[in-house]
């Protein structure tokens, strides 16, 4: 018999590295996203009751065939099967494939759907995200992430929306929404919610993703883009945290201990995507690519990472943007950092802001800087409580001990 304990760590390694591609081979059966959604989640419950007898070898082949053969007898069950018996028929010569997550993506991120929809789903059935954690990568509220949700599916039901990857000439018009969704399920696992900085599950399914879409679409400088600028991120991953667990920022961080690999691919990648068009990923690939490439912190070209931010605001002019604009400007040797604190004031009535913890965590450090200690103390309580992640919180909580001391 297997410890509850060990069969529990199994069943959630499972669920980071498998969900997608388990529910992905159920939609490919059945095209009911409620329906694969219920069977999946009915093979993890399965595997919790049943892996204490034996672990198996394949955990995720096992759910996979768990949840379809649950499938299989759902539809059978239904007073309605012989409207739903076309569906058990595979398309000729279908066989499992790495891509199904991709087609997936295309489905939740069709052009039916309101874009917010889009990405709320995608978040949901690509990663396995709870609603909760859905609304937290938003910056929405999970009341609002799940209506979202909610109306996604009802759509994809009603419209009769299929599952499958675009032709050629339908790819375009959805490429932007299907780079963002990629982008946030990296996000989500850069900085995690829990105890752990980083879900690593989340960050490589993303750039698995990342690389499909730039496979599909060779000639677009965008997924380009974005696999530059993920590979990046990725090569400083290490660097993150210290032998302590604790967060290291860019600015102090061993740039020895970066990934030299990862890091000249992605710098590649980014450049040729440069070369090719200036799109938001491109811009923010270069943003990347002029930190990763300074030989120190003190040396970054902070002018040219405030144009770069500059160039993104006319073509996506977020408050997040104007966030991290904000921030490189205080950054600017000889910045006026009244000025910029005057644009994080004005950034704090965004309602897209109002949850962001990085917002008071960057006032902190501009006010810290301008030797406000007081009010760079109540900016680092806010920041701390907006914080999901609890290695930034300990980091946070650092800072605002540290700004005590010194006072």
């Amino acid at each position: 018999m297997t410890e509850a304990v060990e069969v529990t760590r199994v069943v959630d390694q499972a669920h980071r590295e498998s969900w997608s591609t388990v529910l992905a081979s159920v939609v490919r059966l059945t095209r009911d996203l409620d329906l694969a959604e219920d069977c999946t989640q009915d093979a993890f419950v399965q595997a919790l009751r049943t892996w204490p007898d034996g672990i198996p070898s394949n955990p995720g082949g096992w759910l996979t065939t768990v949840a379809r053969r649950l499938a299989l007898d759902r539809l059978r069950r239904e007073t309605n099967l012989w409207r739903k018996l076309p569906l058990l028929v595979e398309e000729p010569g279908e066989v499992e494939q790495p891509t199904d997550p991709l087609r997936l993506v295309f489905t939740c991120c069709h052009p039916a759907l309101a874009r917010e929809s889009q990405v709320a789903l995608t978040l949901r059935l690509i990663c396995g995200l709870t609603t909760r954690e859905v609304a937290a990568v938003l910056l929405i509220s999970e009341s609002t992430a799940a209506a979202r949700i909610t109306r996604a599916k009802k759509k994809i039901a009603a419209a009769g929306i299929p599952y499958r990857i675009p032709a050629d000439h339908e790819l375009p018009k959805r490429l932007d929404v299907v780079l963002t969704v990629v982008h946030l399920v990296y996000t989500a696992g850069h900085v995690a919610a829990g105890s752990e900085l980083t879900r690593t599950d989340l960050t490589g399914r993303a750039v698995e993703l990342s690389r499909l879409l730039e496979r599909l679409m060779p000639d677009e400088p965008e997924p380009q883009a974005l696999l530059g600028l993920l590979l990046m991120t990725e090569a400083r991953g290490d660097a993150r945290v210290s032998a302590d667990g604790e967060l290291v920022l860019l600015a102090d961080q061993d740039r020895s201990r970066w990934d030299a690999q990862l890091l000249a691919e992605g710098v590649s990648r980014a450049t040729s995507a440069l070369q090719r068009g200036h799109g938001r990923f491109a811009l923010q690939a270069a943003v990347a690519g002029l930190h990763v490439t300074a030989p120190t912190w003190e040396r970054t070209d902070w002018r040219q990472v405030v144009r770069m931010y500059d160039a993104m605001m006319v073509s996506w002019p977020t408050p997040i943007v104007a966030l991290n604009r904000a921030a490189a400007h205080s950054l600017v040797p000889g910045a006026d950092l009244d000025t910029v604190l005057d644009e994080l004031d004005a950034l704090s009535k965004e309602p897209a802001l109002a949850t962001y913890a990085y917002l008071p965590a960057t006032r902190a450090d501009v006010l810290t800087r301008l030797g406000r200690a007081d009010e760079a103390a109540d900016a680092y309580r806010e920041a701390i409580e907006l914080t999901a992640n609890e290695t930034e919180r300990r980091f946070l909580t650092a800072r605002l001990q540290a700004r005590g001391a010194q006072s």
